[in-house]
């Protein structure tokens, strides 16, 4: 089995190195990464298309070699697709976050993104990431992680998916609680509920610009039974099942009976 490892922290970040010490163990494994050369968090499925990419290998402090880019995730991702490093991976893994994405985020995080981009292509793929060891709820970085449990948990599962694939179209979506889990539940994505708040930055500029936060403030969660959100707030390891049909299969029918027609006939006019 191929491996592609790749994260939106950035190839140097301590949890991509726990997990790739760990995946580099498997027997019958070939591990690559190509990761982006600093952290992209927050970058979703974006992709670089206006300027060239440059690649750079590097050298980790056992010896290993990776691959650092001026891109983003997905990019990472693309990369081994066409043919980088020679053979394209049966399998990509992204993380480990430093920090959760659960619920609404996934939409946002970079390392879901590169995840999502693995299936796009046809290939399983696996998204880890840590809650910090305070334990928060929010999005922004902590300075305290420990990443060696779920480290070793995806490990595990990854020598399992070698006798038993994902289907190609299926990402799993890993979360897991700081502190030691209680347990792993099997969840659906549950509901964020944001706390945004428009506050000014106050600058000295002349150029007449104004400067504004928006983002920081720690949401707040519907625990709803079943759900990522719910599960990590009572310390348990989190697999949601994702695919990349977003279609709402149950309106079809019922825009099949609005009278679109009518409407562009109008609008041609």
């Amino acid at each position: 089995m191929r491996i592609l490892l790749t994260n939106d922290d950035g190839i140097g970040a301590k949890g991509l190195q726990s997990l790739r010490r760990e995946l580099r163990q498997i027997e019958g494994v070939t591990l690559d990464v190509i990761a982006p050369d600093s952290n992209r968090s927050a970058s979703a499925r974006s992709i670089t298309t206006r300027a060239p990419l440059s690649v750079e290998e590097i050298r980790f402090e056992d010896g290993d070699l990776g691959h650092a880019t001026d891109g983003t995730p997905v990019d990472c991702v693309r990369f081994a697709q066409v043919g980088l490093l020679g053979e394209t991976p049966d399998l990509v893994v992204s993380g480990i976050n430093h920090g959760l994405n659960l619920g609404d985020d996934v939409t946002y995080s970079g390392t879901v993104a590169a995840a999502l981009e693995g299936i796009l292509l046809g290939l399983p793929a696996i998204a880890v990431s840590q809650q910090s060891e305070k334990g928060e709820m929010g999005y922004m970085p902590q300075r305290h992680y420990e990443f060696e449990t779920v480290a070793k948990f995806t490990a595990g599962l990854v020598r399992e998916l070698a006798g038993h694939p994902l289907p190609a179209d299926t990402l799993l979506n890993i979360n897991a609680p700081g502190g030691k889990p209680s347990g792993v539940d099997v969840t659906k994505l549950g509901k964020r509920l944001y706390r945004d708040e428009l506050k000014k930055v106050e600058r000295d500029v002349s150029d007449g610009r104004t400067s504004y936060r928006i983002y920081g403030y720690e949401p707040g969660l519907d625990d709803e039974p079943g759900t990522d959100i719910g599960a990590i707030a009572r310390g348990r390891l989190t697999v949601t099942p994702l695919s990349l049909d977003w279609t709402h299969h149950e309106e079809l029918e019922g825009l099949r009976d609005r009278d679109f027609e009518r409407l562009l006939g109008v609008a041609s006019s």
